[in-house]
């Protein structure tokens, strides 16, 4: 036996899972098929949304409080700054469906927010250009999350713990038999007591064929403003912002740089629909009508930057049928734990699944209420 425990995929979920993993025990080997943060994965794109107001199922909220105490805590660890707290927005139409939705969310979960209408925003944060009966939700807890730093940051902290990291190491297959977990990359081979699978968009590959059969590894696209006065979006002053209005949509992170602002569509113009069998080809150049579409948004939601797009990528992520994880054993006597198919949505809370993902793999407790996330729910289809 190798090791206890193998993290094949170090990128957003599997170098948080390492690192959390390391806590409990030295006896850990992650796996990495380029090198951590590479620029091909969904790590990539240089920021990502931190929000605590998240529309969707109210069961994520343990999560996403438990990711927030762990970003501090990576953080305190690695002296590195990874969470900037801006604030964030959600803005769209008062008394809409989007503003509806998020405001039940609170309500069920207890989240702090404060609602603001259009005269407050314009006075706090004029470089939205809103609509007469737009208004916002603020979540003074959000943020802007550094992702080449954290999961670089995660990777040594379980190397400084312990752990044994693999680069350039791609996996070809993992075999259960009685005795663990065969591993094989090449011509080598290793045996492990337990494997997490956490290698978004290259996951399927080591997957059974039930659970390829309900996922999808999709592009994910991204796109960059020049801000005309750069203190305007700076993070002290332009949080952290979604939007909604109809079939326009946009989020975006303020200028960490002091010149550009992330602005990238969200919703079925975003790319997010668009399915990308080999995620080692995901194309990285918009569409003539990727293109149009965002640079018409920005145009009218934000007069303050330059409608040029100035940098624009594309990255690959797994996606499942019903848009939720992949998250648990593949079923009650597999010795293999995925974690994985999180769906374009799943780095705010990418601490908090690593933490699920190694305390579950080592039998530790942790969050309950999970089953909406487990992989055993499409066996019987």
């Amino acid at each position: 036996m190798d090791a206890k425990l193998a993290v094949i995929g170090l990128g957003s979920i599997g170098s948080m899972a390492l690192w959390q993993a390391s806590r409990l025990t030295d006896s850990v080997v992650g796996f990495e098929a380029a090198t951590p943060a590479h620029g091909r994965s969904a790590v990539g794109g240089d920021t990502r949304l931190f929000r605590m107001i998240y529309l969707g199922r109210p069961d994520y909220y343990p999560i996403i409080e438990r990711s927030r105490g762990l970003w501090a805590e990576l953080e305190a660890e690695t002296g590195q700054e990874i969470l900037t707290t801006t604030g964030g927005l959600s803005i769209g139409t008062s008394n809409g469906s989007y503003i509806n939705s998020l405001l039940e969310a609170t309500r069920v979960t207890g989240a702090e927010h404060y609602v603001l209408s259009r005269e407050d925003m314009a006075e706090r944060y004029p470089q939205h250009n809103l609509r007469p009966d737009d208004c916002a939700i603020y979540d003074p807890h959000a943020g802007v999350l550094r992702t080449d730093r954290a999961v670089s940051a995660a990777v040594a902290a379980a190397q400084a713990n312990g752990a044994t990291v693999l680069q350039n190491t791609p996996v070809d297959s993992i075999t259960e038999s009685e005795d663990g977990v065969v591993v094989t990359s090449g011509d080598r081979t290793w045996t492990f007591e337990k494997v997490i699978v956490a290698s978004g968009g290259w996951s399927r590959r080591l997957m059974p064929d039930h659970l390829k059969a309900v996922t999808e590894t999709h592009r994910i696209v991204l796109t960059w403003f020049v801000a005309q006065d750069g203190t305007q979006f700076s993070p002290e002053n332009f949080p952290v912002f979604s939007r909604w209005y109809e079939d326009r949509s946009l989020y975006g992170a303020p200028a960490v740089d002091g010149v550009t602002v992330k602005a990238s569509m969200d919703g079925p113009l975003s790319g997010r629909a668009r399915a990308t069998p080999d995620p080692d080809a995901v194309p990285r150049e918009l569409t003539w009508e990727e293109n149009e579409k965002v640079t018409e948004i920005v145009t009218e939601f934000f007069p303050g930057l330059t409608p040029t797009i100035v940098r624009s990528d594309a990255f690959p992520d797994l996606f499942t049928e019903d848009r939720h994880p992949l998250l648990g054993w593949l079923d009650e006597n597999s010795r293999v734990y995925c974690a994985t198919g999180f769906s374009g949505k799943g780095f705010k809370m990418a601490t908090g699944y690593g933490h699920i993902a190694a305390h579950e793999a080592l039998g530790k407790q942790t969050i309950e209420g999970l089953n909406f996330v487990r992989p055993d729910r499409f066996k019987t289809r």
